[in-house]
């Protein structure tokens, strides 16, 4: 059966997953852009694009109207932001305006893609849907996607909206190559690369989007769900990569009490990388997540990581990136 959604974050890479996705399934798509170039690319894709901001709140209700779910994926994701007001007014303003957009459309469901970043454990637990904030953030990206999650539970017990949260960990797989997806391109363009053998959670795009699209249609209303296939060591990931491609990486390996003590300068180590200090906190933090709430209430089942890594790897080859 089609659907009529509302798309926001439709230009990004999780974003865009869920576009191909929810139009292969038949849906018809409304996706809110900022340019008349996107625009035309999401016309072009087979979404009816409608110009706006999620900062500012006027015409979004409008362009709800009628529809049944809402997926509300746009956010600023930089480990090293250049410009903290900017992400604090899209992923903490900019939720809160969604929903109670939303409220004001009369949509059945709103889905808020949050992140792993936002559940707040300390350093070496396990995190779960459920766990108790430590109160104090490694990131000012951390601190923005709690906050958002605040401001968007917030409105929509005060509007009465049905809101699911998801919060994905690191997404990687095809159509990636920034961010996080930057190390397996050094390390296999290097084969000795500097690295930090911390402790990771990733999820490959393809079980991203499908955990979004199961928490539209199973998730109970005012519950989050940690979209993450599995947690591994750099070192494990590294494995992984030397089997995939039969290549041989051997990574210099940064010492996290060297890198949390003097803050080795990664930059002139590890030439074109971005390193602030909260990078090097949230990378030395570790990530650690329980994902058998996905598992059980959405019905989700997650790829392998050597499955992630080979489509990913195959994906850097053909666009040349390796």
């Amino acid at each position: 059966m089609s659907r009529s959604v509302f798309l926001t974050g439709a230009t990004g890479f999780v974003g865009g997953a869920i576009l191909d996705a929810l139009l292969e399934r038949g849906d018809t798509v409304t996706a809110l852009v900022r340019s008349e170039a996107d625009a035309d690319r999401l016309a072009a894709r087979g979404a009816v694009p409608v110009l706006g901001d999620v900062t500012d709140p006027s015409g979004l209700s409008d362009a709800m109207w009628g529809l049944s779910t809402v997926f509300h994926v746009a956010g600023v994701n930089e480990g090293c932001p250049r410009d903290i007001g900017l992400m604090d007014r899209v992923n903490i303003d900019g939720a809160k305006n969604l929903v109670e957009a939303a409220a004001h459309a009369g949509v059945g469901r709103v889905v808020l893609t949050s992140s792993v970043a936002a559940i707040g454990e300390g350093e070496g637990m396990i995190g779960t849907e459920n766990t108790r904030h430590a109160g104090s953030y490694i990131s000012a990206y951390a601190r923005s996607k709690h906050l958002g999650e605040l401001a968007a539970v917030e409105a929509a017990q005060r509007t009465g909206v049905d809101l699911v949260i998801v919060n994905p960990a690191s997404v990687q797989g095809p159509g990636r190559s920034t961010g996080s997806a930057e190390v397996i391109i050094r390390a296999m363009k290097s084969r000795r690369p500097w690295l930090i053998d911390v402790t990771v959670s990733i999820v490959d795009i393809d079980d991203c989007t499908n955990g979004h699209l199961l928490a539209a249609e199973r998730g109970r209303a005012g519950e989050r769900y940690i979209l993450s296939g599995a947690t591994l060591k750099v070192s494990d990931a590294v494995e992984i990569i030397n089997h995939v491609t039969g290549t041989e990486v051997r990574p210099r390996w940064l010492s996290p009490t060297l890198v949390e003590s003097f803050g080795m300068p990664l930059s002139r180590l590890i030439p074109s990388s971005k390193v602030c200090p909260d990078l090097v906190r949230s990378l030395l933090h570790g990530h650690r997540y329980d994902n058998s709430k996905s598992r059980s209430e959405l019905g989700l089942s997650y790829a392998s990581p050597e499955d992630t890594f080979r489509r990913t790897i195959d994906w850097f080859t053909s666009e040349g990136l390796v």
